[in-house]
């Protein structure tokens, strides 16, 4: 309950406050105030992660291991022996996806040592970017309100501070992911085809293989939508012709490296199955198993995974309880802005954000993980994006299908639950 009024309660004092400032005085504010709370946080979990667990971790598992590999590899590289470090990474990783936050983690303790809390700092200063980010990224493609009101619900939004505080790397994921669409919708809009400016958003992409291949492709993929349906006097035919040749021949040189590997690896394995799940529960000896599967789960895409409340899991997973429940909410109104969209017939403008966005949505409910709130976590930004401008262009008859929307959800939050402990036998 704390984080939901965290969120719904900041968010409606802080936005009418910042709405009317002149641009650079209401980034500045987005910046420090998102930074300030997420230093706050990083602090707060590393001192509480030890008393609970005797270390800065929220559990063992993939943080401890990137953590202590990166400060292994640091040593070899500050004495200079980067064959060592790069033979390690071919051995000890699974494929070019598995490498990137480790290099990443590597240079930085390289630079200054196993500090984790530096880290974690800097997970936060990205963070924070990333809502000045959204708000460049909206404001262009939505209008000013909108851009700003997503901006206000990405500084306050709990799950986007709570992951600054683990040793993962959705932070940088999301971040690489925000920026490269940002600069993408700047290089068409602005129409200044420098060469930094074509050069950085193929960068960014080539950054977001390196922790996860769906994001790449999903970039790929939503910017040729993008230039295909843009209208004439965004991108006129001569134009659209050469960035799609160009987008086209950077998707091809991908292809032809490890990156293109583990695409083509993706697209076979559908994300290595969609009744993943529902086997696993099977194995188990739980009822209802059969209800995990993707084909059962994909109706509430934008939705899922539904907060969890009887769940035996680690202290983290219930600190996040909170923070599903308003993505959950806040998913009528991304839901809605897709309806708005056409409505006022605006849908070319948000080709970008809706591409990438549904796209990757539908690929994470069309595999294993379709109800991890970890993976459905790179959408998070932008469904407050979509979200925003629907809040801003709400019609009072809209109001109607949000209440019944409201009652639904309790419904389902409750069934959800009540499944949970059914399946085990304790309902």
């Amino acid at each position: 309950m704390g984080e939901v009024l965290f969120f719904f309660v900041l968010t409606a004092v802080f936005y009418p406050r910042w709405k009317n400032d002149d641009p650079k005085t209401f980034w500045r504010k987005v910046f420090w105030v998102a930074f300030a709370i997420r230093v706050a946080y990083v602090i707060f979990s590393y001192f509480y992660y030890c008393h609970q667990n005797g270390h800065p971790f929220d559990k063992s598992g993939d943080a401890v291991g990137y953590f202590n590999r990166s400060v292994f590899l640091a040593q070899y590289l500050r004495e200079g022996n980067v064959r060592y470090v790069i033979d390690f990474l071919d051995s000890y990783t699974m494929g070019f996806s598995d490498k990137g936050y480790l290099i990443w983690l590597t240079l930085l303790h390289a630079l200054y040592g196993p500090n984790l809390l530096m880290d974690r700092f800097l997970k936060a200063l990205m963070s924070a970017y990333m809502c000045i980010a959204i708000y460049k990224l909206g404001s262009r493609t939505c209008g000013e309100r909108t851009g700003r009101l997503a901006a206000v619900m990405c500084v306050f939004m709990p799950t986007l501070i709570q992951i600054t505080g683990l040793h993962i790397k959705e932070t940088e994921m999301i971040f690489l992911a925000i920026l490269a669409l940002e600069r993408m919708d700047y290089l068409i809009r602005s129409k200044k085809y420098t060469l930094w400016n074509i050069l950085f958003p193929i960068l960014l992409v080539a950054l977001t293989f390196g922790f996860r291949t769906v994001i790449g492709m999903c970039l790929i993929f939503a910017f040729l939508v993008f230039i295909v349906l843009s209208s004439g006097k965004l991108v006129n035919k001569k134009a659209k012709v050469i960035t799609l040749s160009a987008t086209v021949a950077v998707a091809l040189v991908f292809l032809f490296t490890s990156i293109g590997s583990e695409m083509k690896i993706m697209a076979m394995l559908n994300f290595s199955g969609s009744d993943y799940l529902s086997r696993q529960y099977e194995s188990q000896g739980l009822e209802y198993h059969e209800l995990a599967q993707s084909k059962y789960l994909f109706p509430g895409w934008f939705v899922l995974p539904l907060a969890p409340m009887v769940d035996q899991a680690p202290k983290h997973n219930k600190m996040l309880n909170g923070s599903i429940y308003v993505k959950n909410f806040l998913a009528f109104f991304a839901m809605l802005a897709i309806v708005t969209a056409f409505r006022q017939r605006k849908w070319r403008e948000f080709s970008l954000v809706g591409a990438f966005e549904m796209s990757y949505i539908g690929i994470v409910m069309s595999s294993f993980t379709a109800n991890s709130e970890r993976y459905h976590e790179p959408a998070i930004p932008l469904l407050l994006l979509l979200a925003a401008y629907a809040m801003t262009h709400l019609r009072h008859k809209d109001l109607r299908l949000f209440y019944l929307y409201c009652g639904v959800l309790v419904v389902a939050l409750f069934v959800w639950n009540w499944l949970k402990l059914a399946a085990r036998g304790m309902a």
